[in-house]
């Protein structure tokens, strides 16, 4: 069966085109390379991998690569609310107008698999965790366009989508501003971290437990199909103070303080409940603490430049 996986080259992409590849499908990857990485040669030698560098937002380019897709899943997107705020009508195009795009462009018998974000929840209510029935109350441009992309997905139908909790871990095509990434390579190299809103929570997932729940999706599409399933670690409900003591098991020396003043952009603060998905046999297997482990080795490797969604 074939895959096609939009913004393939990307943080998620790259870890998940390699997934679906040693599991048996042909995969066919659309993506601009706009960061100038080069994520995905280790797939080249593959028979059954094939790639357009083009952009999702080309209606001739995605009705070409359409045709013969089994499955679709449009990662391309913009990701995090600081490059969205920076371009937001770029972001619209992108994260939004191009899923609607997809979801034209399809035939019914295609089925779609959608990522999104958890944090379209936005504030949530303290001591309570977020369901997929929680009313979404996206605080950021990147929050409300996610939730208006998975609205137009499953209206679509024969489709499902993920809102994924905050990802962590090393990707070939690596991020260093996501929360976990960032404040494990400021305890390596710089020893310490500055805390805004240091009490607000949220969920967290690692990249390759993020592949593997669209292969369970894919395996289980017939009893999954319809609805939204949160994807996170249930253990991983903390705030960035609990994070940061967490990273400090393993860099004891890394010195954390809260700024008196100042606030952080991002404002959301919710705990999330993965009930859901946990209901259909899907749990995550690689802890928070291991991610940080891997996360430490990585950063022996790399530095942060050219490492970031923005600069």
């Amino acid at each position: 069966m074939k895959v096609l996986v939009t913004g393939g080259a990307g943080y998620l992409g790259s870890v998940l085109v390699p997934t679906l590849l040693a599991e048996g499908f042909r995969v066919q990857v659309v993506d601009n390379f706009m960061y100038q990485q080069a994520p995905l040669l280790d797939c080249c030698h593959h028979p059954g991998f094939s790639i357009a560098r083009g952009d999702a937002r080309d209606r001739s380019l995605m009705a070409e690569c359409m045709k013969d897709a089994d499955w679709i899943l449009p990662l391309a997107c913009l990701t995090g609310a600081p490059l969205c705020e920076r371009d937001p009508w770029e972001a619209q195009a992108v994260n939004r107008d191009a899923v609607r795009l997809v979801m034209e462009l399809r035939s019914p018998q295609q089925r779609v698999i959608f990522p999104t974000t958890n944090s379209g929840y936005g504030i949530g209510q303290k001591g309570l965790h977020c369901s997929e029935e929680t009313p979404l109350r996206p605080l950021t441009t990147y929050g409300r366009l996610k939730v208006e992309a998975e609205q137009i997905v499953l209206e679509g139908g024969n489709s499902l989508t993920f809102r994924l909790a905050t990802v962590f871990g090393i990707s070939p095509r690596m991020r260093l501003d996501l929360l976990v990434n960032d404040f494990v390579y400021r305890a390596v190299s710089d020893g310490f971290v500055v805390l805004f809103q240091a009490d607000f929570k949220r969920n967290y997932i690692h990249v390759r437990d993020v592949a593997r729940a669209f292969l369970h999706a894919i395996r289980n599409f017939e009893t999954m199909k319809g609805r939204p399933y949160n994807v996170g670690l249930s253990e991983a409900n903390l705030s960035k103070r609990e994070l940061c003591e967490e990273i400090k098991k393993q860099v004891p020396n890394f010195y954390v303080t809260e700024a008196a003043v100042g606030e952080d952009p991002d404002k959301r603060d919710y705990i999330v409940s993965n009930e859901r998905i946990e209901g259909t046999g899907f749990r995550p297997t690689v802890s928070l603490q291991q991610g940080i482990q891997e996360l430490i080795k990585g950063y022996r490797i790399i530095r942060k430049s050219g490492h970031s969604n923005v600069s």
